[in-house]
């Protein structure tokens, strides 16, 4: 452990806006609703009589359940921390039905909202209770006992729907309790700021303020940004330093260092897309995206790896060379200089000290992956709440400030409608941007309803679109144009987790949270594809929902082992494709995902490579994110000279390997979106040329990790700086003969 600790300083808050008006669910919906997330997390209480409010349980299970928690729980917990911590239920904990107001309310797309609408309601009929359950009674009037055997009968269904209700509505009611639960970090020791480091300070952003009016508003610049993430950040910067006047846009707003890292529930509303809770259209993934001003860059986890050379060849023999020559690697390495890019100053945490000690012991290959930290040594596991040192270099600590100085203005709160443009001679050229800017309220925050907005016309001589690949695409759509690739080939690095539980105490979310990289199976096919190992992020509300849900109770005691767990992920270089489309019902993100069988041969090799990890460190429980695996319990008596050898080791990865990664049972999420507006050689094939410019257009380019021509492989970010670096410097020589043209002609 890194011997700087410091005493606590939290964050400030960030009051979250109302919840949203109306009822989102009946009355008699919410009973069903709050029923099945009690049972998914109940309380226990000592009884031989089944209970419409706790899980009924023998006194000798309780008793040996409230000494397995006291004898692992930090040793300020209060003496009675264990039982206030089983007497708990998801609906108890303060918060727990606003939060899920929120997400039904704000973030849940409409079909979806119907379905669970009729599921809940079916429940709460003697004909749908019967059809669903096998009894006539109520969901909701059941005892929890009888309401657990539902749900576990539901998991093991010959009906996918009923399996993937179950496994759905367990990690979306595990992870909002967690985020609101009095009771869970008490038992884990898991405090609300780092303990390592020392709050930092941001840089003092001045925005754009537009005076209240009813006509649209009129900016005049030479380029529009966008998009303040990892390609806006870069062109802004490099644009201005240029000489060019730069305006750079974000519908997100501004939460400077003093707030970070939020809190779970704040991060998902003011951090992440669509709350955090995005899914493909089948919910088989689950999807993360940054939504904040910094973009991605302000919730990544500071890996900063460069494009791996077969992905470079593999692009440039698709009519790109550009990826195969030393201007782009002087791309590479001009981002990563300008972020203090180096392993120099890292230090692992336990999380990652298994996972490249384990890969030497098994002889798998493994390094160390760069960090994006200004030559600072940076022991954080909150990073993924926003940075709260200002240290990891993001956009918002290093680009967009490098901009700001260079005379670059910024507007945050502006939603983007369309992209505007003129027409001579058949060609369409983008002369601006329309859209509607909506102000801070009166207290300078965002929670409150008192809130100035205007219609607003930015014009400009380019528009750089760099909305990130969920968004770019549905932009490009809202404004006419119809290319058929726009949206298509969407690629996500879909990735699956197994995690440990060791004898001793990890204290996981401490350190660095992905200093280090197994790469043994990331080349299954001989073209590059396959699936890398990194460790996983262990804030409680992100990894515990992953976790296998088989009962209350064996849930509850396997939570309260997350200060001795560890947690990797194996993240896969996708072949086959998705893609992004507006919702037909109101223009919101639509993801049309599946992972492919092909794919997922990949990940199930990678998945039994990190249970041969967590088992030669030692780990005395191995788990998956496959429902229907049971947990590895290692045998006190085999052996330590065989290794993953032993052989009730081996008759459970033989297991592993025989279910799979079945849909809907596999937990997948995806933290890395690729490839929606394709960089290609020609229009057939992609959305941007080689200098990014918008087939079709003049004066339009694209730069983010939606221009990626197949997946990355690696995390996004460096690569995504890369190309938009080159793509910003192409912009602004245009426009530099632009003027040299002006003026020659004047």
């Amino acid at each position: 452990m890194t011997s700087t600790e410091l005493t606590i300083i939290a964050p400030l808050d960030a009051p979250l806006p109302p919840v949203p008006e109306g009822d989102v669910l009946t009355p008699s919906q919410w009973d069903t609703l709050l029923a099945i997330a009690d049972t998914i997390v109940p309380a226990l209480e000592v009884s031989s009589v089944p209970s419409l409010k706790s899980l009924s349980v023998q006194p000798s299970d309780y008793t040996t359940a409230v000494r397995t928690i006291q004898n692992n729980i930090p040793a300020n917990a209060s003496a009675d921390a264990a039982q206030k911590y089983l007497a708990e239920t998801a609906s108890s904990a303060p918060g727990f039905k606003d939060l899920f107001h929120r997400i039904l309310g704000n973030y849940m797309r409409e079909d979806a909202l119907k379905g669970i609408r009729v599921i809940l309601s079916a429940l709460d009929t003697r004909a749908g209770c019967y059809l669903f359950t096998g009894y006539s009674t109520s969901f909701h009037q059941q005892p929890v006992n009888i309401r657990q055997q539902i749900l576990n009968s539901w998991s093991q269904s010959y009906i996918p729907s009923l399996r993937l209700t179950v496994k759905s509505l367990a990690a979306i009611c595990i992870a909002n309790w967690v985020k609101q639960s009095t009771t869970i970090n008490p038992i884990l020791g898991f405090p609300r700021a780092p303990v390592h480091g020392k709050p930092g300070k941001g840089f003092d952003y001045d925005f754009v303020e537009i005076p209240p009016g009813e006509d649209q508003e009129v900016i005049d610049t030479d380029v529009v940004i966008l998009g303040s993430g990892c390609g806006g950040g870069v062109c802004a910067k490099n644009l201005a330093e240029a000489g060019h006047r730069v305006v750079v846009t974000d519908r997100a707003y501004h939460f400077s260092a003093k707030h970070l890292p939020m809190s779970s529930t704040d991060a998902g509303v003011h951090l992440f897309h669509n709350g955090g809770v995005d899914q493909s259209d089948d919910s088989s993934v689950a999807f993360l995206a940054g939504q904040a001003w910094g973009g991605g860059g302000t919730i990544n986890w500071s890996a900063s790896l460069q494009t791996q050379g077969f992905v470079r060849q593999e692009w440039a023999n698709e009519g790109l060379p550009f990826f195969t020559s030393s201007e782009y690697q002087d791309c590479l390495d001009r981002v990563c200089q300008r972020m203090g890019v180096s392993t120099k100053y890292i230090e692992h945490n336990e999380n990652n000290r298994v996972l490249i000690e384990g890969a030497r012991k098994l002889g798998f290959s493994a390094k160390e992956v760069p960090q994006n930290t200004g030559g600072n040594k940076h022991y954080c596991g909150y990073c993924t709440l926003g940075c709260g040192a200002a240290e990891k270099q993001g956009p918002v600590v290093s680009w967009l400030p490098d901009a700001a100085n260079a005379g670059a203005r910024f507007l945050e709160g502006f939603e983007a409608d369309r992209i505007v443009f003129s027409t001579a001679s058949g060609k369409r050229t983008a002369t601006g941007v329309e859209g509607t800017w909506t102000s801070r309220d009166e207290m300078g925050g965002v929670s409150g309803s008192n809130k100035t907005k205007r219609k607003v016309m930015i014009k400009a001589k380019r528009v750089i679109v760099s909305c990130g690949t969920l968004h770019s695409p549905l932009i490009l759509l809202r404004s006419g144009l119809t290319n058929p690739q726009i949206g298509r080939n969407f690629h996500c690095h879909p990735a699956t987790v197994v995690a440990g539980v060791f004898p001793q105490e990890v204290r996981p979310w401490e350190g660095g949270i992905l200093t280090t990289i197994c790469d043994e199976f990331s080349n299954q096919d001989a073209h590059g594809h396959g699936a890398k190992i990194n460790a996983m992020t262990m804030i409680p509300s992100w990894v515990l929902p992953f976790l296998p849900w088989a009962g209350g109770l064996d849930f509850k005691l396997l939570a309260a082992k997350l200060s001795r767990m560890c947690a990797h992920c194996a993240v896969v270089r996708d072949r086959d494709t998705g893609q992004i489309y507006p919702d037909p019902v109101d223009g919101r993100v639509r993801i049309k995902y599946t992972p492919s069988a092909f794919d997922k041969r990949h990940a199930l090799e990678c998945v039994q490579g990190m249970c041969k990890i967590m088992y030669v460190m030692g780990a005395e429980e191995i788990m998956v994110s496959q429902s229907g695996v049971p947990i590895f319990r290692r045998n006190a008596e085999a052996g330590e000279e065989v290794g993953v050898n032993e052989p009730f080791f081996q008759t459970w990865l033989a297991n592993l390997r025989r279910r799979g990664m079945p849909l809907p049972e596999t937990s997948w999420g995806s933290a890395h979106q690729m490839g929606t507006c394709r960089m290609a050689a020609s229009e057939k094939k992609g959305v941007v040329d080689p200098t990014g410019k918008v087939w079709g257009t003049d004066g339009l380019y694209v730069a983010d990790a939606s221009v990626f021509p197949s997946a990355s492989g690696v995390n996004p970010m460096v690569t995504n700086m890369a190309i938009s670096d080159m793509i910003s410097r192409g912009v602004a020589r245009g426009l530099k003969e632009e003027k040299r043209g002006e003026g020659a002609r004047l």
